[in-house]
């Protein structure tokens, strides 16, 4: 396989992660209300874990295959990009407004969750009760969610259900399921073709590929005029890659990564806190000024990244 077929399969591959997700989000949330389940509870697990599908597939597949780099590196690049190109494209369109729930009760959450992810990875590698914690304590976040009954602000998809979202649901897992095979496998050759470490392709074009499906609703809801992506709705879903997705990977498979992972750690620390600083000063708002700020420090950390 050559460079130019690595790069068709990867970009193929994206498509195939963005589709699929879309696909389990709508027909796993019409089944959901099938059954009688409330929107919170919808917004919590079937929303949270099909807009996660790409990433969770990805990395518990690079796990399984004894790729720790691209697994670990995939949910580190996937969060920065997230608060970085998106958060930050998206408040270049137009100034992101959320609450001071999210920011403190979120944002706090999401600071604690790096730091202690840092430590865990300090020694360059995640173990199988590590992986655990990480897990126990997304059961902890939503159990006090759910208890403390707060508003979820993922938009929840309408629509009644058809007998074809069962058939549906299954065809968009196998899709994010194979699509990240693929990913994997064409973006770990290339790595290896022009000597660029796994861990590089994992925490930018991986993580970039598995956040196609945040970038797209992003860029559909900025187009429209609806404030619907939120920095709160970034924050969550970083918090859910951390904890669920690398938690559970960690659990099914202990990982070793490179070196570098410690430095990218500690950029997606200072993201979370330079995010939260924003929001608030400026009256739980990003400007778009503040914006283009991040995504120029995540452009320079993508160069940094690629010069190693």
């Amino acid at each position: 396989m050559n460079a130019f077929t690595d790069v068709m399969v990867i970009l193929a591959s994206i498509v195939g992660l963005w589709g699929g997700a879309v696909w389990i989000v709508e027909s796993a949330v019409r089944i959901a209300k099938r059954l009688g389940l409330s929107e919170l509870i919808i917004g919590l697990t079937v929303v949270a874990m099909g807009t996660s599908a790409p990433e969770f597939a990805v990395t518990v597949g690079a796990a399984l295959q004894g790729q720790g780099d691209i697994s670990v590196g995939n949910v580190i690049g996937s969060n920065i990009f997230n608060l970085g190109f998106i958060l930050g494209g998206v408040a270049i369109v137009r100034a992101i407004c959320t609450t001071k729930t999210m920011v403190v009760r979120d944002g706090g959450m999401l600071i604690v969750t790096s730091l202690l992810l840092l430590l865990f990875l300090w020694d360059h590698q995640m173990s199988r009760l590590e992986g655990g914690i990480l897990m126990a304590f997304l059961v902890f976040y939503l159990g006090y969610l759910i208890w403390k009954k707060e508003p979820i602000e993922d938009e929840v998809p309408k629509g009644d259900f058809h007998w074809w979202d069962v058939p549906r649901l299954a065809a968009g897992i196998a899709l994010v399921v194979g699509s990240g095979h693929f990913l994997v496998e064409s973006a770990v050759h290339l790595a290896r073709l022009f000597h660029v470490s796994e861990w590089v392709i994992g925490v930018t074009i991986v993580a970039a590929g598995t956040s196609a499906p945040e970038f797209a609703t992003s860029l559909i809801a900025v187009l429209r005029g609806r404030h619907g992506v939120s920095a709160g709705n970034l924050i969550g879903s970083d918090l859910f890659n951390l904890l669920g997705v690398l938690g559970l990977a960690a659990v099914i498979q202990p990982m070793k990564v490179d070196a570098s992972a410690v430095s990218s750690i500690l950029v997606l620390v200072g993201m979370v806190v330079l995010v939260v600083v924003f929001l608030m000063r400026t009256g739980w708002q990003i400007s778009r000024w503040e914006g283009a700020l991040l995504v120029s420090i995540n452009v320079v950390r993508w160069i940094l990244d690629f010069l190693r």
